[in-house]
């Protein structure tokens, strides 16, 4: 038996993102055998209320239901919680109210790991909810870093990649200039993309990327559950 330490997601935000996060885990995971791997605990909670339309629209509160979610796994012996899902980082204190383990920050650990690389300005693609609220933009200002923002109609593009396609099982996305998206923010300076929210790498991964490099922060999360746990990470 293993003695690496137990992660519980909280998931449902959406499913195929909760089980993306889930297998990038084991992807960063260095294994040869089933007891080589991080013990995971999911919670894939669909119960929980869309976080953009809480954010902006005065939509039903998503926090009871983070918060059960966050008790549940606690209970169910998780060490660390991560959270499947880029928005819901708004409601982080909340979450991380009622219980005594760890919630590792997705937002925040990517920051230090551009603010490493030396990178001074960022283009962050995400929900409203996530721009609007500022979610990626306070860790960048904390790293020292610039964050930038697609124009009004990129970013109404953007929300239709992530709630007409791939929310709603649409994986065709010839109807999407994504290219032209990433060609204006590029111009304004920024140095590499942000996929601040967990279904814009299944979209770009889709498409075979972009001509500018891109940082998906559920990798970045999954590697630092990997290293929380105590398992050795893949190169």
């Amino acid at each position: 038996m293993n003695s690496f330490k137990t992660i519980g997601i909280i998931g449902g935000m959406g499913p195929m993102a909760t089980y993306d996060l889930g297998m990038k885990i084991l992807d960063n995971t260095v294994s040869t055998c089933d007891q080589d791997n991080v013990p995971l605990l999911i919670d894939c909670n669909t119960r929980i209320a869309d976080r953009t339309k809480a954010i902006l629209c005065g939509g039903a509160d998503p926090v009871p239901e983070l918060k059960k979610s966050a008790k549940r796994l606690e209970e169910a012996g998780a060490d660390a919680i991560v959270i499947s899902c880029n928005t819901a980082h708004y409601f982080y204190d909340s979450i991380c109210e009622d219980i005594d383990i760890p919630v590792i920050h997705m937002p925040r650990e990517t920051a230090k790991q551009l603010a490493e690389k030396g990178v001074k300005k960022a283009g962050i693609l995400a929900t409203d909810g996530t721009c609007k609220a500022g979610i990626y933009g306070k860790a960048l200002e904390e790293a020292g870093i610039e964050a930038l923002y697609p124009s009004e109609e990129n970013q109404k593009a953007i929300m239709s990649l992530i709630y007409n396609h791939v929310k709603a099982g649409l994986m065709d996305f010839s109807d999407v200039d994504i290219e032209g998206i990433v060609s204006e923010i590029q111009k304004k300076g920024a140095e590499i993309l942000i996929l601040g929210c967990t279904e814009l790498p299944i979209v770009f991964d889709s498409i075979g990327g972009a001509t500018l490099p891109a940082i998906d922060p559920t990798v970045v999360l999954a590697r630092a559950a990997v290293s929380f746990a105590g398992a050795p990470l893949k190169e």
